[in-house]
């Protein structure tokens, strides 16, 4: 896929800038950021998908980062999130996103593989929807 290319040339790019001293950029505001925007948006997908209400913190949304790169769990470039969550009907789940982190703290996650159904999932009425858990961006205050 095209943007996967992108995402990870993107990365590289940002990586070598970041390279020279500190990083705000820090696992915690990471994964603090990605289980709040995941949250949100799946409280939007189960909507979309005409399934019974549910709030972000029903969810129960858990992220744990890692930053690709030898030298810590902190600055831009690519980073690997394994999400643990609450389904719609209570059921554990866990999914694995691949993570550009540019340095102003904003970020595009896509999903690894095929996970949570691909990039498009059918309503209980069969309408077509966007899979928003499956690529999406976000940002949060590195500072």
């Amino acid at each position: 896929m095209k943007w996967r290319g992108d995402v990870v040339l993107a990365a590289a790019a940002l990586t070598a800038i970041s390279a020279c001293g500190s990083s705000s950029v820090t696992h915690d505001r990471v994964e603090r950021a990605i289980e709040t925007t995941f949250a949100r948006l799946a409280q939007l997908q189960v909507s979309l998908l005409k399934l019974h209400p549910m709030q972000p913190s029903d969810f129960e949304v858990v992220a744990s980062c890692r930053r690709n790169a030898a030298n810590g769990d902190a600055g831009a470039g690519t980073w690997i999130c394994r999400i643990s969550w609450l389904g719609p009907d209570r059921q554990p789940l866990h999914d694995s996103f691949d993570l550009a982190v540019t340095p102003d703290g904003c970020y595009t996650a896509a999903a690894e593989g095929e996970q949570l159904g691909g990039p498009t999932l059918r309503a209980r009425d069969g309408t077509p929807v966007r899979n928003l858990l499956y690529v999406f961006e976000g940002c949060f205050d590195p500072m």
